[in-house]
């Protein structure tokens, strides 16, 4: 996990250098546009880290994650003059973010006091490696990675939207309502997984911790001893949710092309990262799930990870 990790802050260091050196042909109003909002990514990553410092909770992107691509679509699609194709970009990214909010917040995410919150299992996980078990390596981890990586790739991520106001001038077509339909039936997608995911992680803790206070016959049930979600979408694929989210951002880089711009151009640069991302994370989520659940090889093993190739039954 920390060589993924390595990978992908040099890949995101050499790309990004390679997008604000290269000669793209902004015109000042998307220039001015784009400072703006690299300027708000360093103040939020920086802040991100002092808070994350602070408090010894390092979820603190993970609270803004689904937030600030809302922010980014509206400062775009205002900046273009909320044309028609800009405005579909923000309304969708709108409907993804609050969705995801909510789904983060029922799970404890946030908390009265901002800085406070359920804090992602997988870091503290992630502490134990023995390259980070030293203060200084963890802070600096946490500086490089958990906050300006990560920042840095959620700007990356919703930048197609300064691509497709490059190319306002073309009205909007059928292949705009294509891609706006299919980022639609995907947030639908992922809305459902997260249902699921949530239902049977709640029961399931229901049912122990009636054991624990003494109902034994709460423990017995095979389906929910298997301790992962594995219905429903989870029959398929085994990570529904981050397959769904992939393709939302992929979506959302294809308006660029429906707008006019070639079918690779400048802003794939972070969808392609995000898929990196999810491949290592769905490693280490899964590494983590098959060393508490024996039965999550199995399930491993016959069930893909994004995209079912085969509907197994």
């Amino acid at each position: 996990m920390v060589r993924t990790i390595l990978f992908l802050m040099v890949t995101l260091a050499l790309i990004t250098t390679a997008v604000f050196t290269a000669d793209l042909n902004f015109s000042h109003n998307e220039w001015t546009a784009l400072t703006q909002v690299a300027m708000v990514t360093l103040d939020v990553a920086l802040l991100c880290f002092l808070v994350g410092e602070l408090t010894n909770n390092n979820s603190q992107v993970d609270k803004l994650w689904s937030l600030i691509p809302i922010y980014y679509g509206w400062h775009f699609a205002a900046a273009a003059g909320f044309e028609p194709r800009t405005n579909i970009m923000a309304i969708l990214v709108t409907l993804w973010g609050l969705r995801l909010t909510y789904n983060f917040a029922r799970r404890g995410g946030y908390s009265l006091k901002f800085w406070g919150g359920e804090e992602d299992y997988r870091w503290s996980v992630l502490r134990q490696t023995p390259a980070l078990q030293s203060r200084w390596t963890w802070m600096l981890f946490n500086l490089f990675f958990i906050c300006l990586y990560q920042n840095a790739l959620i700007l990356l991520f919703t930048l197609p939207i300064l691509e497709a106001w490059r190319h306002s001038y073309n009205a909007l077509g059928t292949a705009d309502y294509l891609v706006a339909g299919a980022m639609f039936l995907l947030i639908v997608m992922e809305t459902l997984a997260d249902q699921q995911q949530y239902v049977y992680q709640t029961e399931k803790h229901r049912r122990l911790n009636a054991a624990k206070n003494g109902d034994a016959s709460q423990s017995n049930d095979p389906y929910y001893k298997k301790g992962f979600t594995h219905t429903g979408l989870w029959k398929y694929m085994r990570h529904p949710n981050y397959a769904a989210e992939q393709g939302i951002w992929i979506c959302f880089y294809l308006f660029t092309v429906s707008a006019g711009s070639t079918w690779i151009n400048w802003s794939i640069i972070g969808a392609v990262l995000l898929l990196f991302l999810f491949r290592g994370s769905s490693d280490f989520s899964e590494n983590i799930t098959a060393a508490k659940y024996p039965e999550f090889d199995e399930y491993r093993k016959r069930t893909p990870r994004f995209i079912p190739w085969k509907f197994w039954m």
